[in-house]
């Protein structure tokens, strides 16, 4: 919802230029402060989702604020009230992003995470690619760009519809829960019984064996002994002073508002090189889509497999940094800065308009991978703050965006898109070494500040 909801109206930008006299730099606004907001909301959804221990309650909340204000957006007649109601409409549509990420940490052990998390945000990266090709065809109609927003108040009414009557409540306390030893190998698919006793071991005494009375055990805890919780919606701000959490935050923000800045100049470069329409320029997002597919599919294959080859060559030892895998070095060196200087300097050199569509789906190829691993590093490193850790994350992935996005078009208009992607490969460059540290380094920057895991302290 958030990503689909940021990029749905971007065919129609010509369009409400026209209609309601706007100024670039206002239409420029209504994408950027929407991401920023989409970054700075979730901490605050994710702080009374982790206190209040509940999960489902916040996300109807949240889809009812976003479809008052896409109701607003759809009627609006002023540039600037669009751009404040575009803010509103962001924090209704975040709070998937953080307590999304706690639900998979409640639902999904360590070793099947990784491939969880893929399918997560094989949703949240695919919503801005198939915004504008949906947005495109909405604006041919009578209604025009206003179309895009009545047809995200449709989707978000059927979201907390859907939300309030079928998704159950799934917090859990990974405190009570987490006391067990740690599997090395992938579950099988032809025995789902040994699928279940083997992932689920972490969650399973150290014998497998929980008979009622120890659980009774666990669960009375007289009130005297329990630490007083308190809420602090800023909290999860306050883990970013954490340099394992800042830096994969960074490597993942890189690759997020890499691609969000060149969402942001794409329909206007289309437009002017090769003269497209809206739903032309709508179709063009197709290639993005399509290697965000690709990138989702291969990672969900590598991730978790990985992570248990990586522990079984260490004799069944725990760490953290196994989810920062092989695969992520070829997205930031290679795939991420070759697909953005091909549609960079396509656009430049005005090749044909297919090299700027396979550029652009190289470099979400790579950014996928890149966002979800990071993101499911952050969920292992910060046990029982899921939802917390995933908002610090994407606090930092959406200030990047918006700051690239922001510069993005005066860099084009400056220096034109060649260098702009030159800038934006330098970025991915500089995440690898971002990366390289956080893996090399990372487990003993977690024991220094006390991340560091009962199952690496017994190793």
């Amino acid at each position: 919802m958030p990503g689909f909801s940021s990029t749905i109206y971007f065919p129609g930008i010509p369009n409400i230029n026209e209609e309601l006299h706007a100024p670039s730099i206002a239409t420029t606004l209504t994408a950027a402060l929407f991401v920023l907001f989409m970054g700075i909301a979730p901490v605050f959804w994710a702080a009374y989702s982790d206190f209040y221990m509940i999960r489902r309650f916040w996300l109807v909340i949240s889809m009812i604020i976003f479809v008052v204000s896409s109701i607003g957006n759809a009627v609006m007649t002023d540039i600037w009230g669009m751009v404040v109601l575009r803010c509103v409409q962001a924090i209704g549509a975040s709070a998937g992003q953080a307590i999304g990420g706690g639900v998979i940490a409640d639902l999904f052990p360590v070793e099947q995470r990784g491939g969880a998390y893929g399918k997560f945000f094989l949703g949240m990266i695919i919503g801005p690619i198939t915004g504008p090709i949906i947005g495109g065809f909405l604006i041919m109609s009578d209604l025009t760009w206003r179309a895009t927003f009545w047809f995200c108040v449709a989707f978000g009414a059927v979201v907390v519809i859907t939300t309030f009557f079928f998704m159950p409540e799934t917090f859990r306390d990974d405190k009570r829960w987490d006391t067990g030893s740690l599997p090395t190998t992938a579950p099988s698919n032809d025995d789902s019984r040994s699928t279940s006793s083997e992932t689920i071991s972490i969650h399973a005494s150290p014998n497998n064996v929980t008979d009622e009375k120890t659980l009774q055990q666990q669960e009375v805890v007289p009130t005297s002994q329990q630490p007083k919780k308190t809420l602090n919606p800023i909290r999860p701000f306050f883990l970013l002073r954490y340099p394992h959490i800042m830096l994969s935050s960074w490597v993942g923000g890189i690759a997020f508002g890499s691609m969000f800045a060149i969402e942001t100049v794409m329909p206007t470069l289309l437009e002017v090189n090769y003269g497209f329409n809206s739903w032309q320029i709508g179709l063009c997002f197709l290639g993005a889509g399509v290697g965000n597919m690709i990138g989702a599919v291969i990672n969900g294959m590598l991730s978790d497999r990985l992570l248990l080859r990586a522990r079984a060559k260490r004799g069944g030892r725990h760490k953290v940094e196994d989810r920062l895998a092989l695969n992520l070095w070829p997205c930031c060196l290679i795939f991420m800065p070759l697909g953005l200087l091909l549609f960079g300097w396509g656009m430049e050199r005005q090749m044909t308009y297919w090299t700027a569509i396979v550029g652009f789906g190289i470099q979400t190829f790579g950014m996928n991978q890149v966002m979800t691993t990071t993101s499911a590093y952050l969920l292992d490193a910060v046990p029982s703050q899921g939802a917390s850790a995933t908002a610090a994350g994407n606090l930092v992935r959406m200030v990047l965006a918006c700051a690239l996005t922001l510069g993005a078009t005066p860099m084009v208009e400056k220096v034109g898109p060649g260098y702009l992607s030159v800038f934006l490969a330098a970025l991915s460059w500089f995440s690898a070494g971002l990366l390289l540290i956080n893996k090399v380094y990372g487990h003993r920057i977690r024991r220094h500040y006390g991340f560091e895991q009962e199952e690496e302290r017994k190793q």
